[in-house]
């Protein structure tokens, strides 16, 4: 029991992170999981589940904060979700793959946390979006993850979005993604454990504040870093777990 609620502690504290910037914490859980000693066959059905929990939360706080914009969202949505598919079919080794991402995801955290030149975002072309969500897809798949981590640094270092915009499209992004997740491996609900009844309260409830948190109160500046930071965090999961 108390290594549930031990647990469920570092699940709520990832959701609050995560969730601050339109994420859901896949990542987070999964090192989480890792460290317990949690079996990889109940890993990826139990983070996956709380990632449709935290991503339908975040996507509802930034909606109503007026975050989310359909004309943004839907090209790399539209990219992605088959490609999701295709990339996780595909067997490539951790030892070339996780290296490669995890130093993106720290290129990119980098990159963040210095001055950006302020300014109204651009639209995003057509092309380019269908492409990137296509390659953010297809990346996602592979690493299992649901592609905010990829989604919302290219949004903003693009110019395509603010860090609150990109936020608010990153959020349902995931939601979707890890819903046909779900979807297509139906059978492994089976080995989500019945700890799960511990665990999603505390992913909602770190859900809701951070989502809450990122989406009414927090600045650009604020947001470019907490993202910074997750991007870090899951570049560790990356190369640790």
């Amino acid at each position: 029991m108390a290594e549930t609620t031990v647990l469920g502690a570092l699940i709520f504290v990832a959701a609050v992170l995560y969730a601050s910037v339109g994420h859901a914490g896949a990542s987070g859980y999964l090192a989480a999981m890792a460290l317990f000693g949690v079996a990889p066959g109940v890993m990826k059905p139990t983070a996956l589940a709380l990632n449709v929990l935290v991503a339908l939360i975040a996507t509802v706080q930034f909606a109503r904060a007026g975050a989310f914009h359909w004309s943004l969202f839907w090209p790399f949505m539209l990219g992605s979700f088959p490609l999701a598919y295709v990339g996780g079919a595909m067997t490539v080794h951790d030892r070339v793959y996780k290296p490669i991402v995890a130093v993106s995801l720290i290129v990119a955290a980098l990159r963040l946390s210095m001055p950006l030149t302020p300014g109204e975002p651009r639209k995003a072309s057509l092309p380019a979006a269908l492409l990137i969500g296509a390659v953010i897809g297809w990346v996602s798949g592979l690493v299992g993850v649901g592609g905010g981590i990829f989604l919302s640094p290219i949004l903003i270092l693009a110019g395509w979005a603010n860090p609150r915009s990109a936020a608010g499209v990153a959020a349902p992004f995931i939601l979707v993604n890890s819903l046909m997740g779900l979807l297509g491996h139906l059978s492994s609900l089976q080995s989500i454990p019945p700890q799960i009844g511990v665990w999603a309260p505390a992913a909602a409830a770190g859900g809701i504040l951070g989502a809450v948190w990122g989406s009414r109160r927090a600045n650009a500046i604020g947001l470019r870093r907490v993202l910074a930071v997750v991007l870090v965090v899951a570049a560790v999961k990356m190369i640790a777990v």
